[in-house]
């Protein structure tokens, strides 16, 4: 091994004495001669001779353009004055340790070993394009300047080994689009600093292993759009902010100042942007496939800044002072991204809004125990979104709004604690949007927005209007609503098998019901005292979870005084015939009559209600009718009436003037009792109701017996006719 010039050269001084001054083609002139005095021990069998040059300030320009050099090449703390030319070089490997150099020219290289910059210093462009390396390319605490413009240009560039790049310092664009890497990527503690334009730009990119960029600080956009990593990308602690600012950015679509963009990238690993991720801009992932876990717990993605920006254009606030429904802008944009195991976002901290339209993930969706924050705006907007087990998102705070309309999700979609406020309002409508939005959902078992370690909260109110729920839908120690005008909840349609509207106190705003179907319902008083009115229409329920006593007379009372509560006086008779219903599928037909005896009070209230003149005459009869047959309800008073009116009958005929008998020959014996039964008696002649003449007013007194008698014994028949049949 050749050894020129002393130890110890500042690499850095421009002007270095005139002894570590050497000509650039004087390195090359001993091996070119073969009688030359250099003599070039291998380092190892079968490893190529080594030329080592060490502190010296190489004159003139290295060049090995189209040049076949069958010996490895080491520069140690050396300075060039100019770029090494090795462009189409075929090389045994070339290495510089320590060393400044002004730029490096190595387009369309061949190296049967490692081409490395360990150490070094580039002032310049570093020009791999089209470069071939059977080893590795190593850029280990290496610092390449080429502000403004491309520090490493190796587009198509294929290694057989790796990148090793830990803790490289760059300033300007790190560029490896369409390039090729046998092994892993690493560029773990390096600094890459190209603010409001592409820090790493690796559009295309193939890595055969991971691709590892923990700890680093990204100063730019990193774009892996296009790109395949054969294992894990991991961005764990690494700090991006200062993203590219996007040309079009009125297009809905894009993402002005993306931190990251890796549309379209492949990864058949692991995703990790968690532990002390911090992000200053918008990570954008759409239409990705990462085959293992996307993470994201105790990261920090932030799109809003230090303060709120006034507003102008796409996505910031209308000059009205109405929020678009993104806020402003998004924090992460995961929309068509298809995952293979989890998304886990626990401890998460999201300034923005989490946009994930169209995303799978065929394990669960974690957030439990982040901070969800894009006030009056869309905070998580997933419609269309297919989850495979649980989407849960425990004690979470988050300002904003929950919009998952369409969701399939193949377990749970759990709330529990959380607490949901400041929803945004609709682009088009003056109506504001509820905290949490699952219409259309399909949740295979369980919809829970109930407490937790402390209550769950929706102060703009639930939809979920036509979900399905596999099993039960909870809202146990929820609070629901804080504007009296609008939604509370809002279940239209919805389909579940067992229904739980225990909240904490009334839901203010309104409540809808209609078209609900659920086998089993849990309800307390707090919710039948929502300050809203209650929509009932075609609410169906088989059963109660704590089922009404057969004796529990009170009970009923309190739930028909719930109805009338919850409907504000306005009669409909659905929920009072859906209750009677649900009592006599129990055996419960004496409730159920008082059940419907209610409703028709109700019914002849509001028919009176109506009408001006005729209301008194409408409400006695009513109270005719309830009195006397229970509306047809409670047959056995109209038997009670018939014998009220017997005996009534019965005295007046025996102690009022002595009746005559039709025939004089008829020798019938006068008998009040029978005459009085025969009148009331319908259909049925006991021989007593045609032979006696009734003057005067016994005459109106017989004749409404018979009357009396016609109405109050079909009744009668009726009841027992119905009591047959059971």
């Amino acid at each position: 091994m050749a050894e020129v010039g002393a130890r110890g050269l500042d690499v850095f001084d421009p002007s270095p004495p005139r002894s570590a001054r050497m000509a650039a083609a004087e390195v090359l002139r001993g091996v070119a001669e073969p009688d030359g005095p250099w003599r070039l021990p291998r380092r190892r069998a079968g490893m190529p001779p080594v030329v080592r040059v060490a502190d010296r300030f190489l004159t003139g320009t290295l060049d090995l353009r189209a040049v076949e050099f069958p010996y490895v090449l080491e520069f140690v703390r050396c300075r060039f004055e100019e770029p090494p030319d090795l462009r189409q070089g075929k090389l045994a490997g070339i290495e510089f340790a320590d060393c400044w150099l002004p730029g490096l020219a190595a387009r369309n290289l061949s190296s049967a070993n490692d081409v490395s910059l360990v150490g070094s210093t580039v002032e310049g462009l570093v020009d791999l394009v089209d470069a071939e390396v059977a080893g590795s390319l190593t850029l280990r605490d290496a610092e390449l300047r080429a502000p403004g413009t491309i520090a490493l240009h190796a587009d198509r560039l294929k290694l057989a080994g790796g990148v090793l790049a830990q803790r490289v310092r760059v300033t300007g664009e790190l560029r490896m689009a369409g390039a090729h890497v046998g092994g892993y990527c690493n560029v773990s503690g390096g600094l890459l600093d190209n603010p409001l334009k592409h820090a790493f730009n690796g559009t295309g990119l193939h890595v055969g292993g991971n691709l590892l960029m923990s700890g680093c600080t990204l100063n730019g956009t990193v774009l892996l759009a296009g790109a395949r990593v054969d294992s894990a990308l991991t961005l764990r602690g690494s700090t991006a902010a200062g993203g590219r600012a996007d040309d079009d950015a009125l297009d809905p679509h894009s993402d002005p100042n993306a931190t990251l963009v890796f549309d379209r990238i492949t990864v058949d690993g692991d995703v990790q942007l968690d532990r002390g991720f911090t992000s200053a801009g918008t990570v954008r992932m759409v239409n990705a496939a990462v085959g293992g876990t996307l993470s994201l717990s105790g990261g920090a993605f932030d799109a809003l800044g230090e303060s709120t920006p006034e507003p102008t254009g796409y996505g910031r606030a209308l000059d009205t002072g109405a929020a678009e429904p993104t806020g402003y802008g998004r924090a992460l944009h995961l929309d068509g991204t298809q995952v293979g195991g989890d998304l886990i976002g626990r401890q998460a901290r999201v300034r923005g809004q989490l946009r994930m339209v169209d995303f799978q993930a065929k394990g669960s969706l974690i957030l439990d125990g982040s901070t969800l924050d894009n006030p009056r705006a869309d905070a998580v907007l997933g419609n269309r979104s297919r989850i495979g087990s649980n989407l849960a998102a425990r004690e979470v705070e988050v300002t904003g709004g929950l919009e998952l309309r369409g969701v399939r999700i193949g377990a749970n979609l759990d709330l529990r604690g959380s607490r949901i406020t400041q929803p945004g309002r609709y682009r088009h409508q003056p109506a504001g949007k509820p905290s949490l939005d699952v219409g259309g959902a399909a949740i295979g078992r369980d919809l829970i927005c109930a407490r937790g370690a402390k209550e769950f909260v929706a102060h703009g109110g639930v939809r979920a209007r036509r979900a399905t729920v596999g099993r039960m839908a909870t809202f146990a120690g929820a609070v629901l609503g804080d504007k009296l005008d609008a939604h509370a909840l809002n279940l239209l349609g919805m389909q579940v098998q067992e229904l739980v509207v225990t909240p904490i106190g009334p839901p203010r705003g309104d409540v809808t019901l209609r078209q609900v179907r659920c086998t089993s319902l849990d309800d307390n008083e707090n919710f039948w005292s929502a300050t809203g009115r209650i929509d009932l229409e075609e609410f169906r329920y088989d059963s109660l979870r704590n089922p009404i006593d057969l004796r529990d007379d009170a009970e009923v009372e309190r739930r028909l005084r719930w109805l009338r509560q919850a409907m504000r006086r306005t009669y409909r008779p659905g929920p009072y015939d859906q209750f009677a219903e649900m009592l006599r599928a129990a055996g419960n037909d004496e409730h159920a009559a008082t059940v419907l005896v209610e409703k028709q009070r109700l019914r002849y209230r509001a028919v009176a209600e109506g009408r001006r003149w005729l209301g008194p005459l409408v409400l006695v009869w009513s109270w005719l009718q309830r009195a006397m047959v229970g509306y047809g309800y409670r047959p056995a008073r109209a038997l009670a009436w018939l014998v009220v009116m017997w005996l009534a009958g019965s005295a007046y005929f025996a102690s009022g003037p002595e009746l005559s008998e039709i025939n004089e020959q008829d020798k019938l014996t006068w008998n009040p009792w029978l005459f009085t039964i025969d009148l009331l008696v319908p259909i049925v002649d006991l021989g007593n109701k045609n032979r006696w003449h009734t003057p005067d007013e016994s005459q109106w007194i017989a004749a409404g017996l018979i009357a009396m008698g016609w109405v109050l014994a079909t009744t009668v028949a009726a009841g027992v006719t119905r009591a047959l049949k059971r």
